[in-house]
């Protein structure tokens, strides 16, 4: 009923209405949605934990009061009382909607487990990072000698290393006295020394270190935030790992978490605690992954876009949400890594890396310090695929940027049947033109679902839903297949030749999987999940195609796939959609997650992080909230691959249908281009 309660999950965006009084659980479940429980609601598990919001929430359209929930009842009280709740969860199986609600899924409380597929590539290091160790044997005082012993140990380094001007922080020197006396005054110095400052005294240790010291490289997402421990002798990733970003249950865009924090007072507070407590899960599950105390964990690099950089600052991103969006400062910024919740040695520093624009951010320049777009012969597209997608485009001429603001989509939010990247997601599709038969692969199985064994392993993870690189396979598919038209419309089943296409009120759906006699979900492609991928990708083409009008060129020779995202995404089926400029399918290529590669080259590098802050100076920035042709772009990409450039490269490995359903409908009339 319209009067009932409005409830809204994140981060899978799914949403419907229930009697007051439903439980959590109860609504999760009717909506379909990833909540886990073993214990049949008796708040015993603890598994179907939640994080309620609360205020406004101007994307969803609604504003949680404070009793939208039902209050503490005595099964959570002893349950906290017992075991402990972190601060703002509550148990979906006890917590009753009263009131329209925004309710958050934490990953620990999924099912299906998200896969963060942000791993690192292998590269060669260039080694020369700001800390290092240095042993010295240190001159014990002596009753005329009133040398303190910091600078008998500043003495022994500059004596035995020839390091001068030695600094220290207030918690080192707290330290320092009884580490000397006990090590017998032979120990190792840890000293950050980047180029600039005077080099720092962090951390000091007994005796010789005999390994390694470590730096975590850390590419903070909107959606997922993902990390890697490497190591500071020779740059080898020793473990990765990532999470999803706890600020997701703010809002799932970048300009729904600036709204949050303009229209709740102290939500940019809210966010900022929340990131920072993520950054320290991750980086405590990555020393336990590896096996490394925090304490020889001494650096830190993070890339992350403007709004999130802000955020993770403690700075009010407001301005970033309303033009000029001018940053609060754009250069790189070396700040303790402890303010920002990492617990790693006590005075170590994190390095961010420079911002380009007040829309792209540090995120963008470790893709450019990975990718070296600068020099290359022929100008070289760089798409960072994600829920706000960074564009590089440039040679030795010039390099330019932009960000274009594709939404969830592309990660399986906003989908009717979408998930994250979990065992179970279908991530790989394809249709047969002829039958019109679906065939797939989910995550955690490897064998197609038309193939021997596939039944007996997906039976073990379940088929649950579509991810990101399975929803953009499945409408590329559709396209080649003849189920969806140039406008994006689904055709019925006598204009397709398919029962698989059934009638969805006035519009229609493509069924991939039904499950539902053996407990299942019904998977589809809806016409609303057409319109969701066109409008996602209809912004990253516009993006690129703002650059190559600033550059001069209509084609570009090579398209590079950035992001994790990225690297799952098909080179055709991404042309097929329209996603990027036409261009030779073998000339898409995927860079891996190159933001994250970029942060491991710049904890490793001194040199490169002068090179791509001098670098970010000449990079030309491109904004698209105000470029007059990015509406232009956008409407001519609606249509798939395009409504006016016929994509000749495609052309020559694809012949897509030219068919039309229900022309002349209202809604399906060719677009003029403006002039």
């Amino acid at each position: 009923m319209a009067d009932d309660p409005l409830v809204i999950f994140t981060p899978s965006g799914k949403r419907g209405r229930v009697p007051a009084g439903t439980p959590v659980l109860e609504a999760a479940r009717r909506l379909g949605v990833d909540l886990d429980s073993v214990c049949g609601g008796r708040g015993i598990c603890s598994k179907c934990q939640v994080v309620p919001g609360q205020g406004a929430f101007p994307k969803h359209g609604v504003t949680v009061g404070e009793g939208a929930l039902s209050e503490f009842n005595e099964v959570e009280a002893r349950y906290d009382r017992i075991r402990g709740l972190k601060p703002g969860r509550r148990l979906g199986c006890q917590a009753r909607v009263l009131a329209d609600m925004v309710i958050d899924v934490p990953p620990e409380s999924q099912l299906h487990r998200q896969v963060i597929r942000k791993s690192a590539i292998e590269r060669v290091m260039e080694m020369d990072p700001a800390v290092r160790p240095f042993y010295v044997e240190v001159t014990e005082p002596a009753l005329d000698d009133p040398t303190g012993d910091f600078q008998r140990l500043a003495a022994a380094l500059a004596g035995q290393w020839r390091i001068e001007g030695l600094q220290a922080d207030l918690p080192v020197l707290a330290r320092l006295q009884p580490i000397l006396r006990k090590a017998g005054w032979k120990v190792t110095a840890v000293l950050r020394d980047d180029g600039r400052a005077p080099p720092l005294l962090i951390d000091l240790l007994p005796g010789l270190l005999e390994g390694p010291l470590y730096g975590l490289a850390i590419d903070l997402g909107s959606t997922t935030i993902a990390g890697h421990l490497v190591a500071l002798d020779d740059g080898h990733v020793l473990a990765s790992s990532g999470l999803m970003n706890p600020q997701i249950r703010f809002g799932e865009d970048l300009m729904s978490r600036v709204s949050y924090g303009m229209m709740n007072p102290g939500g940019a507070a809210e966010m900022t605690a929340a990131v920072r407590a993520g950054l320290g899960d991750l980086a405590r599950a990555l020393a336990d992954e590896a096996g490394v105390a925090a304490g020889l964990i001494v650096e830190a690099v993070i890339v992350c876009n403007p709004v999130m950089h802000h955020l993770l600052l403690g700075i009010d991103p407001v301005e970033l949400g309303q033009a000029p969006f001018a940053p609060a400062s754009s250069d790189a910024l070396t700040v303790r890594a402890a303010d920002l919740g990492l617990e790693i040695a006590g005075s170590a520093r994190a390095y961010l890396l420079p911002i380009i624009a007040g829309h792209v951010g540090a995120d963008a320049a470790a893709v450019v310090l990975s990718e070296q777009p600068q020099q290359s012969d022929k100008p070289v597209l760089i798409v960072d695929v994600g829920t706000n997608a960074e564009i590089i485009l440039g040679d030795r001429s010039r390099v330019l940027a932009c960000s274009s603001p594709t939404g969830p989509a592309f990660e399986g939010a906003q989908i009717s049947s979408g998930q994250r990247a979990a065992p179970g997601a279908i991530e790989r599709l394809r249709i047969d033109p002829e039958t019109k038969e679906p065939r797939f692969r989910i995550i955690g199985v490897d064998a197609w679902s038309d193939e021997p064994g596939f039944d007996a392993a997906a039976a073990a993870v379940g088929i649950s839903g579509i991810c990101g690189s399975g929803i953009i396979e499945a409408v590329a598919e559709m396209r080649i297949a003849g189920l969806v038209d140039a406008g994006g419309l689904i055709g019925s089943a006598e204009q397709t030749g398919t029962a698989r296409c059934i009638p969805q009120g006035r519009t229609h759906s493509y069924v991939i999987h039904d499950g539902r006699d053996t407990g299942g979900p019904l998977i589809a492609v809806t016409q609303g999940d057409i319109r969701a991928i066109q409008l996602a990708k209809s912004a990253l083409y516009a993006g690129a195609r703002l650059l190559m009008d600033e550059f001069g060129i209509d084609r570009v020779d090579r398209v590079v796939l950035a992001g994790a995202f990225g690297a799952h995404i098909s080179p055709l089926h991404a042309l097929v959609l329209g996603m990027i400029p036409d261009c030779a399918p073998d000339h898409v290529t995927s860079a891996g997650n190159a933001a994250g590669t970029g942060a491991r080259i710049a904890l490793c590098s001194r040199a490169a992080r002068g090179e791509i802050e001098a670098e970010v100076r000449r990079i030309t920035r491109v904004e698209t909230a105000i470029a007059p042709r990015f509406q232009e772009h956008f409407v001519a990409a609606n249509a798939i691959p395009h409504a006016i450039d016929p994509f000749p490269s495609l052309a020559a490995v694809v012949t897509l249908p030219g068919i039309r359903f229900n022309a002349g409908a209202e809604g399906d009339r060719p677009r003029r281009r403006r002039r």
